[in-house]
């Protein structure tokens, strides 16, 4: 795989917590203008491997390259700022401010203002137009100005992927995009994810197949830390290792 087509790429990408090794040598490619979903039994290591990736932990060892740059042991906001951007950490959203009132704040964000609650409002008016746009690209132009609060859960999603395009990344990072949803919300989620997909890189955790199957291009396969699997689904999902480790997860 050309380097100039890989946007993250982790080396030997390992953790320990006194004295046990929760990621063991994890390789990891991500081709730009792709779907990737990281996936695995419970206490497979995912989410630290999101937490490493994103520079809320630091790696015991290995190395992480984004955009051709090393950016091992880089904080968080210095990795967001990179154009690596994890959902939640900047789409902690403010239940009780408007649907477009979140994402003005983000907006904010990606322009280095100081968050001025109290000034007036107009002053803060010049981002409405992009806001909106976001929306609509969200489908939530409808609800712009809904108190969050009273949102439907799908839609509270929704709005967290609209606050995380306000800071216009190359890779967003999904962390159980659809978890907690009924199937509606789940349907139109992904429906949202594929829209995102066209302009920019996914990295997801997912646990439901289903959407892993409809959405990816590539997926990795962790299980207790390490990579079992790598590949598309359809050659991944037939592999028996694969299979061994999912035994009883779907079921349960």
């Amino acid at each position: 795989m050309s380097t100039n087509n890989v946007i993250l790429e982790a080396e030997g990408l390992s953790k320990d917590f006194s004295g046990f090794r929760a990621v063991q040598a994890v390789d990891l490619a991500v081709r730009r203008g792709s779907v990737h979903a990281l996936i695995g039994p419970n206490g497979a290591g995912k989410t630290t491997v999101f937490n490493l990736l994103t520079g809320f932990l630091r790696p015991s060892a290995g190395r992480i390259r984004f955009d051709g740059i090393d950016i091992t042991g880089e904080p968080p906001m210095q990795v967001a700022r990179r154009g690596m951007v994890r959902s939640f950490q900047i789409s902690a959203t403010f239940p009780h401010l408007t649907v477009l009132e979140n994402v003005r704040v983000a907006l904010q964000r990606k322009l280095g203002n100081s968050l001025h609650f109290w000034e007036r409002e107009s002053t803060l008016d010049v981002l409405n137009g992009r806001a909106m746009e976001l929306l609509e690209a969200v489908d939530l132009g409808e609800f712009a100005q809904r108190v969050t609060v009273e949102l439907p859960y799908g839609r509270k999603r929704a709005l967290e992927i609209a606050t995380t395009l306000a800071l216009d990344p190359q890779l967003m990072l999904l962390d159980e995009p659809t978890q907690g949803m009924g199937h509606e919300d789940v349907g139109r989620v992904v429906e949202l994810i594929r829209k995102v997909a066209r302009d920019r890189t996914i990295l997801m955790v997912e646990h439901n197949l289903s959407v892993v199957e409809t959405l990816s291009d590539v997926i990795t396969v962790l299980q207790r830390g390490s990579v079992l699997a790598q590949g598309p689904y359809a050659e991944v999902s037939k592999d028996p290792r694969v299979l061994e480790a999912y035994v009883g997860v779907e079921s349960a």
